[in-house]
């Protein structure tokens, strides 16, 4: 694996709201996106104030938010703008480094932002759906599920897409609001590999690092640990481990339990058991944790409460079973849908039982039954 060069946070200058005397930017004049307009005021305030210089960290996001005027979402999405454009480099535990753009051999972890990838992923959908100059995009939330990138992504991709004059956002007071295409004279980026995004190269040396150094049943350092690790963000480790938990190499848990590894990513053992068990594979069973621990609360309604009875605290039930209130707060939420219980806020507010559930069929979902039998089952 590929060792990447972390220097130093105490060697480093970092620059201070009160030393920038460069002039501030005018956003509401802009028509693209504010994060577009202030990733162009940085760069425009790195390149030409010569009292920035490489290697230098950034203010903070929420210090350089107060001094903008504006949210730390604009903030952190302007950085992620200029980052891919090669300025800047956010750093896990340091902040965001000014880049020496100049410098020969860097050995830049960064590859292809997902955001290329997303630019390129719309203009196909452009493509395949034959729309023409002035076609509305479906709303960024329909897009992003659609090309398979996050919302946030998807939002960045087409900001950029504006800023290139291949789209234009017509704002919410408009009657036709949303993004329209304004140019069908594009082409796609042929150079652009998925499989060069930062979060594969990170998914590749975590399947590595586990491979090397942990077995079945092992639990992976944390996300700090891990940043440091593999030279990347937090977000960029929390996506890449997103992944193998989707792979279900990973099986994360809340609480002290932490992450840990379910399957080798070499071994196909799991997926080849689901489709000739009846029962879901042992690890798989931890997948049911939601519905066990919901199931088990059932129970205790059925034989220990009555319609109107205000059940124990989340914390409460949390030290009573041993579990994480984060596990017992999803079983409420899930037995709320189910019409069982609800919840009431105020000085006399709590969870209160409004149906008594009916335990025989809901017992033999302790076994995790692979779903795919369940029909035959039932039958």
């Amino acid at each position: 694996m590929t060792k990447y060069i972390r220097p130093q946070k105490g060697n480093l200058h970092k620059i201070k709201v009160s030393d920038i005397n460069f002039p501030l930017p005018e956003l509401k004049v802009h028509k693209e996106s504010k994060a577009v307009a202030l990733g162009k005021w940085f760069i425009n305030w790195i390149e030409n104030d010569k009292s920035v210089k490489p290697n230098y960290l950034l203010p903070s996001k929420p210090e350089l938010a107060y001094m903008l005027g504006v949210s730390i979402g604009t903030v952190q999405n302007a950085i992620r703008y200029i980052e891919d454009l090669g300025y800047v480099e956010a750093k896990q535990c340091m902040g965001t480094l000014i880049k020496d753009r100049n410098a020969e051999n860097q050995e830049v972890r960064k590859k292809t932002a997902k955001r290329e990838v997303a630019v390129n992923s719309i203009k196909q959908y452009i493509i395949e759906n034959k729309l023409q100059i002035g076609s509305i995009l479906p709303a960024s939330r329909n897009l992003a599920e659609t090309i398979g990138y996050s919302d946030n992504t998807t939002r960045l991709a087409l900001e950029q897409l504006g800023v290139d004059g291949v789209l234009e956002h017509k704002y919410k007071y408009s009657h036709d609001s949303g993004w329209h295409v304004m140019t069908l004279d594009f082409t796609l980026d042929e150079s652009i590999d998925v499989n060069q995004t930062l979060v594969k190269k990170v998914e590749d040396d975590l399947k590595n690092y586990i491979v090397q150094n942990l077995k079945i049943g092992d639990r992976i350092p944390a996300h700090e640990e891990l940043s440091k690790l593999f030279s990347a963000s937090g977000k960029t480790v929390h996506d890449a481990l997103k992944t193998l938990i989707d792979e279900r190499i990973l099986l994360p848990r809340r609480g002290r339990y932490g992450t840990t590894v379910i399957k080798m990513p070499n071994d196909n053992y799991l997926d080849e058991k689901k489709e000739t068990s009846i029962f879901a594979p042992a690890p798989d069973t931890a997948f049911y944790y939601y519905e066990r621990t919901q199931n088990h609360i059932k129970k205790l309604i059925a034989e220990n409460y009555s319609i109107g009875s205000k059940l124990p605290s989340i914390n409460e039930f949390a030290k009573q079973l041993d579990l994480s209130p984060n596990t017992i707060r999803k079983a409420f939420n899930n037995l709320a849908k189910e019409g069982y219980l609800a919840f009431s806020r105020g000085r006399y507010g709590g969870t209160f039982v409004i149906d008594i559930p009916e335990t025989e069929e809901q017992a033999f979902k302790w076994l995790a039954v692979n779903p795919k039998y369940a029909e035959v089952l039932d039958n």
